[in-house]
C-alpha cells in the first residue's frame, strides 16, 4: 500500500506494538484482585483507558486508584511486548515533526512500551493523562491533530480498536485499521497486517 499523506496518527497498542498478551495477563491479575471474571474486562478494554475499563466493569472502585496501580505494574513490566513488523524502519523515514502517538495509555507507559520496543519516542503524543474524553470520543485526535498544527481531516491515522477507529473517523482523519482483531467499520481507507506492506509518498498539498 502506497500512503500519500504529510501528517500521521498512531495508535501505539496494538498498532505500533504488539502488547495484548502482557495486557491481557495484567488485567488477569487485576482481575484476580477484585473477584471479576476476566471476560467482562477483554469484552472491553481494548482501545480505551484502563479508567474507561474499571468505570465499565466495576463503577463502584475508585477508577483512578485502579488505573494508577494498573498503570504502575504496566510501566514496569514489558514481557512479550515486540514491535510489530516493520514498525521502526517506517517510523525512521518520517519527519518528527509530522507525526504523533495518539494513546489510551498513561505517557510513563507509552515510554517505557516504546523504548522496551526499540522504537523512537514522538515529539508529539497524545496519552491517558492529557484527555478528559478517551476513545472512542473524537477529542484524542482532535487534539493529536492540533499538535501537529493541521485539522484532524489532514491527519491518516492508524488504528487496530473499534474505540480508536471510531474516535478517528469522529475526528474526521482518513483511517486505516492495522491488524484484524477488530471488524473494520464503514469509512476506514483500508487495511493493512504490519508495517511492512506500506510506503510513504509525501504528497504535495499543504494542509488548510
Amino acid at each position: 500500500m502506497l500512503l500519500n499523506s504529510n501528517y500521521f496518527l498512531f495508535d501505539m497498542d496494538g498498532t505500533l506494538i504488539d502488547s495484548t498478551a502482557n495486557i491481557e495477563q495484567i488485567w488477569a491479575r487485576w482481575c484476580q484482585r477484585h473477584g471479576i471474571a476476566l471476560e467482562r474486562v477483554l469484552a472491553v478494554c481494548h482501545g480505551i483507558p484502563g479508567s474507561s475499563t474499571v468505570k465499565l466493569v466495576a463503577p463502584e472502585l475508585d477508577a483512578a486508584a485502579e488505573s494508577a496501580w494498573l498503570d504502575q505494574l504496566e510501566a514496569s513490566d514489558s514481557t512479550g511486548v515486540v514491535a510489530i513488523a516493520g514498525a521502526a524502519a517506517w517510523l525512521a523515514q518520517l519527519p518528527p515533526e509530522r507525526w504523533a502517538v495518539v494513546t489510551s495509555a498513561s505517557r510513563a507507559v507509552m515510554e517505557a512500551r516504546l523504548a522496551h520496543c526499540g522504537l523512537p519516542l514522538p515529539r508529539y503524543s497524545i496519552c491517558a493523562d492529557d484527555i478528559e474524553h478517551g476513545k472512542p470520543h473524537p477529542e484524542p485526535y482532535l487534539r493529536g491533530a492540533a499538535l501537529l498544527g493541521v485539522p484532524a481531516s489532514a491527519c491518516l491515522a492508524f488504528e487496530d480498536a473499534s474505540a480508536g477507529m471510531a474516535s478517528a473517523l469522529a475526528a474526521s482523519c482518513t483511517v486505516i485499521q492495522v491488524g484484524q482483531q477488530a471488524p473494520s467499520p464503514a469509512g476506514i481507507a483500508g487495511q493493512i497486517s504490519d508495517w511492512r506492506e506500506v510506503r510513504w509518498a509525501p504528497s504535495t498539498e499543504v494542509a488548510a
